[in-house]
Protein backbone atom coordinates (compact mmCIF):
# COMPACT_ATOMS: atom_id res chain seq x y z
CA UNK A 1 0.00 0.00 0.00
CA UNK A 2 2.71 2.60 1.01
CA UNK A 3 4.32 1.46 -2.55
CA UNK A 4 1.14 2.54 -4.28
CA UNK A 5 0.92 5.58 -2.82
CA UNK A 6 5.07 6.67 -2.83
CA UNK A 7 4.68 5.72 -6.85
CA UNK A 8 1.54 7.76 -7.20
CA UNK A 9 2.76 10.74 -5.76
CA UNK A 10 5.94 10.66 -7.94
CA UNK A 11 4.02 10.15 -10.80
CA UNK A 12 1.90 13.09 -10.02
CA UNK A 13 4.64 15.08 -9.34
CA UNK A 14 6.46 14.21 -12.25
CA UNK A 15 3.41 15.41 -14.47
CA UNK A 16 3.09 18.22 -12.42
CA UNK A 17 6.66 19.41 -13.17
CA UNK A 18 6.24 18.47 -17.00
CA UNK A 19 3.28 21.09 -17.27
CA UNK A 20 5.33 23.43 -16.35
CA UNK A 21 8.14 22.68 -18.29
CA UNK A 22 6.04 22.63 -21.90
CA UNK A 23 2.05 21.99 -21.70
CA UNK A 24 1.98 20.83 -24.99
CA UNK A 25 4.36 17.73 -24.69
CA UNK A 26 3.00 16.78 -21.54
CA UNK A 27 -0.72 17.10 -22.85
CA UNK A 28 0.02 15.09 -26.15
CA UNK A 29 1.92 12.49 -23.78
CA UNK A 30 -1.34 12.30 -21.48
CA UNK A 31 -2.87 11.74 -25.14
CA UNK A 32 -1.09 8.98 -26.50
CA UNK A 33 -1.04 7.56 -22.72
CA UNK A 34 -4.74 7.65 -23.02
CA UNK A 35 -4.87 5.79 -26.64
CA UNK A 36 -2.69 2.93 -25.55
CA UNK A 37 -4.54 2.92 -22.21
CA UNK A 38 -7.65 2.63 -24.60
CA UNK A 39 -6.23 -0.21 -27.38
CA UNK A 40 -5.30 -2.31 -24.10
CA UNK A 41 -8.00 -2.12 -22.15
CA UNK A 42 -10.90 -4.80 -23.93
CA UNK A 43 -8.12 -7.32 -24.21
CA UNK A 44 -7.52 -6.75 -20.33
CA UNK A 45 -11.03 -6.96 -19.43
CA UNK A 46 -11.28 -10.15 -21.21
CA UNK A 47 -8.05 -11.69 -19.62
CA UNK A 48 -9.57 -10.98 -15.75
CA UNK A 49 -12.95 -12.35 -16.66
CA UNK A 50 -11.16 -15.15 -17.30
CA UNK A 51 -8.78 -15.15 -14.68
CA UNK A 52 -12.18 -14.79 -12.47
CA UNK A 53 -13.64 -17.92 -13.76
CA UNK A 54 -10.52 -19.64 -13.23
CA UNK A 55 -10.24 -18.58 -10.02
CA UNK A 56 -13.60 -19.51 -9.20
CA UNK A 57 -13.07 -23.44 -10.51
CA UNK A 58 -9.61 -24.00 -9.00
CA UNK A 59 -10.23 -24.97 -5.23
CA UNK A 60 -6.36 -23.54 -2.99
CA UNK A 61 -7.00 -26.72 -0.99
CA UNK A 62 -6.18 -29.44 -4.50
CA UNK A 63 -3.49 -27.32 -5.81
CA UNK A 64 -1.54 -27.64 -2.64
CA UNK A 65 -2.06 -31.27 -2.77
CA UNK A 66 -1.09 -31.51 -6.76
CA UNK A 67 1.87 -29.46 -5.68
CA UNK A 68 2.97 -30.54 -1.89
CA UNK A 69 6.65 -30.65 -1.01
CA UNK A 70 6.73 -34.25 -1.80
CA UNK A 71 5.40 -33.77 -5.69
CA UNK A 72 9.23 -33.38 -7.00
CA UNK A 73 9.77 -32.36 -10.25
CA UNK A 74 5.93 -33.31 -10.97
CA UNK A 75 5.10 -30.71 -8.67
CA UNK A 76 7.17 -28.21 -10.33
CA UNK A 77 5.80 -29.09 -13.47
CA UNK A 78 2.25 -28.33 -12.53
CA UNK A 79 3.02 -25.06 -10.43
CA UNK A 80 5.48 -23.36 -13.58
CA UNK A 81 1.98 -24.53 -16.26
CA UNK A 82 -0.64 -23.27 -13.55
CA UNK A 83 1.47 -19.61 -13.21
CA UNK A 84 1.79 -19.91 -16.81
CA UNK A 85 -1.70 -19.79 -16.90
CA UNK A 86 -3.11 -17.79 -14.37
CA UNK A 87 -2.11 -13.73 -14.81
CA UNK A 88 -1.91 -12.53 -10.98
CA UNK A 89 -0.37 -9.04 -10.10
CA UNK A 90 2.56 -9.38 -8.04
CA UNK A 91 0.95 -9.12 -4.51
CA UNK A 92 -1.86 -11.57 -4.97
CA UNK A 93 0.65 -14.18 -6.45
CA UNK A 94 3.06 -13.93 -3.19
CA UNK A 95 -0.24 -13.88 -1.34
CA UNK A 96 -1.37 -16.89 -3.16
CA UNK A 97 2.08 -18.51 -2.02
CA UNK A 98 1.88 -17.88 1.35
CA UNK A 99 -1.77 -19.35 1.46
CA UNK A 100 -0.44 -22.62 -0.48
CA UNK A 101 2.67 -22.79 1.45
CA UNK A 102 0.48 -22.68 5.21
CA UNK A 103 -2.07 -25.75 3.22
CA UNK A 104 0.93 -28.03 2.75
CA UNK A 105 2.51 -26.74 -0.39
CA UNK A 106 6.23 -27.34 -1.06
CA UNK A 107 8.53 -24.28 -1.27
CA UNK A 108 10.12 -25.16 -4.46
CA UNK A 109 6.70 -25.67 -5.97
CA UNK A 110 5.53 -22.09 -4.69
CA UNK A 111 8.46 -20.65 -5.93
CA UNK A 112 8.07 -21.99 -9.33
CA UNK A 113 4.50 -21.02 -9.21
CA UNK A 114 5.41 -17.16 -8.36
CA UNK A 115 8.19 -17.11 -11.18
CA UNK A 116 5.75 -18.10 -13.51
CA UNK A 117 2.97 -15.68 -12.07
CA UNK A 118 5.11 -12.42 -12.72
CA UNK A 119 7.43 -13.66 -15.88
CA UNK A 120 5.11 -15.83 -17.93
CA UNK A 121 2.18 -14.64 -19.72
CA UNK A 122 0.20 -17.57 -21.54
CA UNK A 123 -3.16 -15.53 -21.41
CA UNK A 124 -1.41 -12.09 -22.56
CA UNK A 125 0.98 -13.47 -25.26
CA UNK A 126 -1.20 -11.66 -28.50
CA UNK A 127 -0.98 -8.82 -26.46
CA UNK A 128 2.70 -9.17 -26.22
CA UNK A 129 3.39 -10.42 -29.82
CA UNK A 130 1.47 -7.72 -30.85
CA UNK A 131 4.23 -5.02 -29.26
CA UNK A 132 6.93 -7.16 -29.30
CA UNK A 133 7.42 -9.49 -32.35
CA UNK A 134 5.83 -13.24 -32.32
CA UNK A 135 9.25 -14.40 -32.07
CA UNK A 136 10.41 -12.40 -29.19
CA UNK A 137 7.23 -12.96 -27.24
CA UNK A 138 7.09 -16.55 -27.75
CA UNK A 139 11.31 -16.96 -26.80
CA UNK A 140 10.89 -14.55 -23.66
CA UNK A 141 7.72 -16.80 -22.37
CA UNK A 142 9.64 -19.90 -23.11
CA UNK A 143 13.04 -18.92 -21.64
CA UNK A 144 11.05 -17.36 -18.34
CA UNK A 145 9.19 -20.69 -18.20
CA UNK A 146 12.12 -22.58 -18.17
CA UNK A 147 13.98 -20.39 -15.69
CA UNK A 148 11.06 -21.24 -13.14
CA UNK A 149 12.86 -24.61 -12.92
CA UNK A 150 16.21 -23.55 -12.25
CA UNK A 151 14.48 -20.63 -9.56
CA UNK A 152 12.51 -24.24 -7.84
CA UNK A 153 16.23 -26.52 -7.94
CA UNK A 154 17.77 -23.29 -6.35
CA UNK A 155 14.75 -22.70 -3.33
CA UNK A 156 15.10 -26.73 -3.10
CA UNK A 157 18.36 -26.82 -2.33
CA UNK A 158 18.29 -23.65 0.02
CA UNK A 159 15.41 -25.17 2.34
CA UNK A 160 17.25 -28.61 2.22
CA UNK A 161 20.67 -26.48 3.15
CA UNK A 162 19.07 -24.60 5.98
Amino acid sequence: MITAIILYTMSILFLIISFFKDKEKTKLALKNSWRSFESIMPQFLAIIIVIGILLSIVNQDYISKVIGENSGVFGVFVSSVMGSILLLPNFVSFSVGNSLLVNGAGYAQVGALITTFTMVGIVTINLEIKYIGKKAAITRNFVAFLFSFVVAMFIGILVNVL
